[in-house]
């Protein structure tokens, strides 16, 4: 879709046809210096908007690298179809890491508070070992959160997969070293550089399709903690915790236990722009009760080999 005058202006269109540009440049890197690529793909806005732009990186070709989806077993239902539907529109192949088959098997046990995003990473990095990927893109931006801030746009894992955030490589004039030890491997960052608002002006220029939970839709919800969270088999309020129906629409998509929603009237990408030129707080520090643990919540998920 092409942008108009009513859509953005041209400094916009400049700024998006520049961060479109480096991260372009940055995936044919990435597909030319490693031997086995694949991308982390959650079906949210920031991987489609990363598949998009590999989809660009390599046209006319098709997308050659398998899509790598960490399945907690409390993702939302549209989701997961719509996962399942860009799959079959682009004729991927899909890598499932089930966390459930972790758990049935005893290999890992049920967190107390019934969320399962710390459960994701010994099944990251299991599904990165035996699929042999060398390095895997990530739709992380460093402006979700300051451990996210400190991470480069090649960020090296060791033999278990551990972030140091004090051993990292300078990226200068655009050069990206992706040099690592035979059993290391390498997390690759397109969007490092885009915000949230970005995000959402490329989807609207590019007229990319996202899951219908991101656009506001009435919905069962209780409060907690400050956060709407909907009414799912694995998100049940306490006996304290009615259940309304409220207008609200999700800013990140996730495990339905930990992921809050937001009051919100936004069904465009319009009005999600303009909701979005207003808001003090990032969208994971506003919907995602993982990350309010602690100030270091993020870094110390990132350091055991989280995303």
């Amino acid at each position: 879709m092409t942008i108009t005058a009513n859509a953005a202006t041209g400094t916009q269109r400049s700024v998006l046809d520049a961060l479109e540009a480096e991260s372009i440049h940055i995936i044919r890197e990435v597909l030319a210096e490693f031997e086995k690529p694949g991308l982390l793909f959650s079906g949210g806005k920031d991987s489609v908007v990363v598949l998009h732009l590999l989809a660009k990186a390599v046209f006319p070709g098709r997308v050659p690298i398998p899509v790598v989806h960490i399945d907690t077993g409390h993702n939302f239902a549209e989701v997961l179809n719509f996962r399942d539907s860009v799959v079959q529109k682009y004729g991927l192949n899909l890598v499932v890491g089930s966390v459930q088959e972790y758990i049935d098997r005893g290999e890992l046990t049920e967190l107390p508070d019934g969320t399962r995003n710390r459960l994701q990473t010994r099944v990251l990095l299991d599904t990165i070992e035996s699929n042999g990927f060398d390095v895997v893109f990530g739709g992380a931006r460093r402006d979700e959160d300051k451990a996210r801030a400190k991470e480069r746009i090649l960020s090296l894992r060791d033999e278990f997969g551990v972030w140091d955030p004090r051993n990292q490589r300078p990226e200068i004039w655009s050069l990206y070293n992706g040099r690592h030890e035979p059993d290391w491997h390498v997390r690759a960052f397109p969007i490092s550089n885009w915000t949230e608002r970005d995000i959402w002006a490329y989807i609207q220029r590019e007229n990319i399709e996202l899951p219908p939970i991101y656009f506001a839709h009435c919905r069962q919800v209780f409060e907690r903690d400050g956060m709407w969270r909907a009414l799912t088999p694995v998100s049940q309020p306490n006996a304290d915790e009615p259940v309304v129906v409220k207008q609200v629409r999700y800013r990140t998509v996730g495990d339905a236990s930990c992921t809050g929603a937001v009051l919100s009237a936004a069904d465009t990408v319009e009005k999600v722009l303009d909701e979005l030129a207003i808001a003090t707080i990032t969208e994971r520090g506003a919907t995602r009760a993982d990350d309010r643990i602690s100030a270091a919540g993020m870094e110390d998920r990132k350091t055991e080999g989280y995303f």
